[in-house]
């Protein structure tokens, strides 16, 4: 059991709950609430109940950060009338969080429906339910993801679509280095397009995309935030690409160079960096 110490519900300006953690000093969604940002920046962006309804075969998402689960349920819920089976694989280090937001359930409001679901997958690390008139299959990788993102594992599915919500780069940079990046974008199949979006719009982290391989664009807009990033294996999954305005600005940037190493910094591009940043195709 969570100890009730490391996590608090608050209130939001607009009236909606959310979960704040302790440790971090972060709030979980913390302007416009879980819901609302969830489906603004994954549901709505990636499109993904027009995706859901015309696919055929499973369709694959990764849940990177899953924290209270509001990104995976609000996704369920947009989703629902889509009939093709769904794998969620949701990735993070503790389960903590979510069982403290299912304590919390009737306060947060998101819970709704999948009470059920959610109980069997703290319980077993994996939940199968039938969820309007699709299959449902939900799976936990309980551990260090940029550990296990470096040691090849041929039992991951490769996703269709990921959902990058890591606490941020000050609190968490283990989750926002370049080599992690890399890594992410070695497990992609290029002959399945994949987009992912996430909610910052740091030059430092998009810096760190672009060397990863990935085509990365400017994001849409949530609740504080005007811009938010998206980053995809294909450029035609992006409608708002990076162009070389963004690439001089970034020269000038204060906080461009990646992180290399999980430690938080803030610096100029590198001259070495630069060069190799300039020949991705997305500037071409």
């Amino acid at each position: 059991m969570p100890s009730t110490a490391n996590y608090k519900i608050v209130k939001l300006v607009n009236g909606v709950h959310s979960v704040h953690s302790v440790a971090h000093r972060e709030t979980f969604h913390p302007v416009i609430g879980p819901v609302a940002e969830a489906e603004a920046l994954y549901v709505k962006q990636l499109h993904l109940p027009e995706r859901l309804a015309a696919h055929t075969g499973e369709f694959v998402i990764w849940d990177v950060g899953l924290g209270a689960a509001a990104n995976v349920l609000t996704v369920l819920r947009a989703t629902r009338a889509s009939h093709c089976p769904l794998r969620i694989i949701s990735f993070d280090h503790t389960l903590e969080p979510l069982q403290f937001a299912l304590e919390n359930a009737a306060t947060l409001g998101y819970f709704t429906d999948y009470e059920t679901p959610v109980a069997s997958f703290l319980r077993d690390h994996r939940a199968h339910f039938t969820d309007g008139n699709r299959e449902v299959t939900w799976e936990l990788y309980l551990g260090d993801f940029p550990s296990l993102l470096h040691t090849p594992h041929s039992a991951l599915p490769i996703p269709h679509s990921i959902l990058f919500d890591a606490f941020s780069p000050a609190t968490n940079p283990t989750m926002w280095t370049q080599p992690l990046f890399a890594d992410l974008f070695r497990q992609l199949d290029p002959t399945r397009p994949c987009a992912m979006p996430t909610y910052t719009r740091s030059n430092m982290i998009r810096v760190s995309l672009l060397l990863a391989g990935f085509y990365v664009g400017a994001g849409h807009a949530t609740g504080e935030k005007e811009e938010t990033t998206i980053a995809a294996n294909t450029l035609d999954l992006l409608t708002e690409p990076l162009d070389h305005k963004w690439l001089q600005r970034v020269r000038k940037s204060t906080s461009a160079e990646p992180m290399w190493e999980p430690v938080y910094r803030q610096a100029h591009l590198t001259k070495d960096t630069l060069e190799k940043l300039q020949p991705h195709p997305q500037f071409k």
